[in-house]
């Protein structure tokens, strides 16, 4: 019984976390989206193909591979098929990549709106405390530390040992 009641305040913890909530939302969110994908692809962009090339519809476009004796055909290579999945997926493609570089460009707008009002309310209570305007901006922007000395090169350590070994070797022999 322990066991059951431990299996579901587990599941209760899982399934109320943000990541389940927002698998959730993107998954309504996806399917709302795909809809209207698919009617841009079905009702705006293949009657204008099909229109430019003639056809009623790209699945139309076969070829006879093969004809019973009656000259009905039995066998066809039907690439109209082929060609609309294609269009479907490219369009499809690129709908999501718009889609996700505005929401990528909206989160970095949130963010640096975000940033600035932080910024003016550090301002604002260093102002409080009595800081001026130079001595506010050298708190918020302080110089960069100096860098640090460059480490030295393999060759250049491998110099020094040798110059060592040498000095050592020439005092042992005097």
């Amino acid at each position: 019984m322990k066991r059951i009641k431990n299996f579901f305040s587990d599941f209760k913890k899982f399934i109320t976390k943000g990541n389940i909530i927002d698998l959730a939302v993107a998954v309504v969110m996806g399917t709302a989206f795909n809809k209207i994908v698919t009617s841009l692809v079905n009702d705006i962009i293949m009657p204008l193909i099909t229109w430019l090339i003639g056809a009623n519809s790209l699945a139309e476009l076969s070829v006879v591979l093969k004809r019973n004796a009656e000259g009905v055909a039995t066998l066809t290579w039907n690439y109209g098929n082929f060609i609309q999945a294609i269009i479907d997926f490219l369009i499809i493609a690129f709908s999501i990549f718009v889609v996700i570089k505005l929401l990528m460009s909206a989160q970095g707008m949130g963010r640096e709106i975000k940033e600035k009002n932080a910024e003016k309310r550090k301002i604002k209570k260093l102002k409080k405390q009595g800081l001026t305007d130079e001595e506010i901006q050298k708190t918020l922007h302080p110089e960069p530390a100096p860098a640090p000395a460059p480490k030295p090169t393999t060759e250049e350590l491998l110099t020094e040992i040798l110059t060592v070994l040498k000095e050592n070797n020439t005092k042992e022999d005097k």
